[in-house]
């Protein structure tokens, strides 16, 4: 194996192991007793908290630990104490984490995840395989994603929520799949403006709360849209025109 690469400015704590292969970016710090595997490509200026282990093997029956694959974790990202990202379960692939994304605490990333930038995991959240995270999400304390789920961008997922459908772009979602709403705050925070916040309103309680078939709905709006409209609410209903896993929607659709 080639040795580990480390950029300049790097720290690393006592007991920290760094794994031959391993990469770690100008300026990153990894605390003590953290563990980057050799599998593991870490960007500039990410912390690294204690315990944490970088680049392990998945959590999958049929894996072979001599499959070279990898986790990449993105710029300025801050990894909190004890968390855990596994590498790809595919040869040469890779599990992703974004640019200043933030994992917190205990958190749990499998084998094969994507996650977008600025992506916030609380204390305890819990990711299965193949989990697609789009930028600007949180998610709450606790929550566990089952695998092949995918979060839309700007979504916020509250604490203790059990996800098993797809999660729209910028949707308020609670408990097992209980859409509540757009994420009005977070739209207005990244500078969305009103009449695309309220044009998501729309079509939320459209989609969401009222119809049957979300896909073929969806597909209707899109046809319907003139050459003006955004690109926030045109990637809002191309979000539900694909998918198999169905829809968090209003608890009255469920």
């Amino acid at each position: 194996e080639s040795q580990s690469s480390l950029g300049d400015g790097v720290s690393v704590g006592p007991y920290a192991v760094i794994e031959e292969g391993a990469v770690v970016g100008n300026g990153s710090i990894v605390e003590a007793h953290a563990i980057i595997k050799k599998w593991a490509r870490i960007g500039e200026n990410v912390r690294v908290g204690h315990f944490s282990v970088l680049g392990g093997d998945p959590q999958h029956s049929d894996f072979d630990c001599q499959t070279k694959s990898f986790v990449s974790v993105g710029c300025n990202s801050r990894i909190g104490e004890g968390v855990t990202i596994h590498r790809s379960i595919y040869e040469n692939q890779l599990t992703s984490v974004g640019d200043k994304v933030f994992l917190m605490g205990n958190s749990h990333v499998a084998h094969d995840s994507i996650l977008g930038d600025r992506v916030v995991l609380a204390n305890g959240a819990l990711l299965g395989g193949h989990v697609e995270i789009g930028a600007d999400v949180f998610v709450g304390g606790g929550t566990a994603i089952h695998q092949f789920v995918r979060i839309g961008c700007g979504a916020m997922i509250g604490g203790l929520a059990e996800i098993s459908q797809d999660v729209g772009p910028h949707l308020l979602v609670t408990g097992r799949n209980h859409a509540s709403g757009i994420n009005v705050i977070g739209l207005s925070r990244r500078n969305v403006s009103k009449d695309d916040i309220n044009c998501l309103k729309r079509l939320y309680r459209d989609l969401l709360y009222s119809t049957k078939n979300v896909i073929k709905r969806a597909q209707e709006h899109i046809n319907e849209l003139d050459e003006d409209s955004s690109s926030t609410v045109r990637e809002f209903l191309h979000f539900f025109i694909t998918g198999d896993r169905g829809f968090a929607r209003n608890q009255k659709c469920n």
